[in-house]
């Protein structure tokens, strides 16, 4: 009975899936080809039997093919009301947004950047991320006051160049902003804002309702039996690990 019910909950591998990764910090890098999501990719993999073809795109991209069914899967997402039509997701970790600034812009709070008018923002093109996050890239942008680049590395270039005052960051882009260039020009501020959570990206159109479900039954089980904490803690400390993959899943 309990295979029964194994082989019933697995996913159908009748045909291969497609999962894009995109380069970012810690999550992935296409210079070591390591990180936490091919990491992730190749455990969910593993578990589904299924054959899985792995890809590296831009995140605008991804966005768009998983919309229009062209793309499976991707790896760390969050949600937003227009994804939530066209994508669905099993989470797998949460955190939170910092605001990395140059020293010399002389801002101390949020409301000293929606008001000056001079300070640039540098965001990656097509991503959102928390809510007082999103309300300031969105007004800055209002004000044709957003840089939107590709990757991490342009917007790093930037600021330190002093083309833009501002990036919006996360706990996977630490090792960079530790180099001493980027660290010793710039300070970081904390968005107000609970942890975000970020998952697995199932295009709606390329998977029915219930092969959804069996996917993220196979990452809630990943996160139950710890791999999850395992991946993330090769490459944080356990304490940060704990912090970023211990959270609760609303319903």
């Amino acid at each position: 009975m309990c295979s029964l019910r194994a082989v019933a909950a697995s996913p159908d591998c009748s045909r291969t899936f497609t999962l894009a990764l995109h380069d970012h910090g810690l999550l992935y890098s296409a210079d070591t080809d390591s990180g936490i999501d091919k990491d992730f990719a190749e455990e969910l993999i593993r578990r589904s039997g299924c054959k899985v073809g792995v890809s590296l795109m831009s995140r605008a991209r991804i966005w768009q093919l998983i919309e229009s069914g062209a793309l499976d899967f991707s790896l760390s997402g969050i949600a937003s009301p227009e994804r939530n039509r066209f994508a669905s997701f099993a989470w797998y970790f949460s955190n939170k947004y910092y605001l990395l600034v140059r020293k010399d812009a002389g801002m101390q709070q949020l409301a000293d950047f929606e008001n000056s008018e001079r300070f640039q923002l540098g965001v990656i093109r097509s991503f959102r991320y928390s809510t007082s996050a999103n309300r300031l890239v969105d007004r800055l942008a209002a004000a044709n006051r957003v840089s939107q680049a590709g990757g991490l590395a342009p917007l790093y270039q930037a600021l330190t160049l002093g083309r833009i005052q501002g990036m919006i960051m996360e706990p996977f882009d630490y090792p960079a902003v530790e180099q001493r260039e980027i660290r010793d020009v710039t300070s970081i501020i904390e968005f107000p804002d609970p942890p975000v959570p970020h998952g697995l990206i199932m295009s709606k159109k390329a998977l029915s309702v219930a092969e959804q479900e069996k996917w993220r039954a196979l990452v809630n089980e990943m996160r139950a039996d710890g791999t999850v904490r395992r991946i993330f803690s090769k490459y944080f400390s356990p304490k940060l690990a704990a912090t970023l993959v211990d959270f609760q899943v609303n319903p």
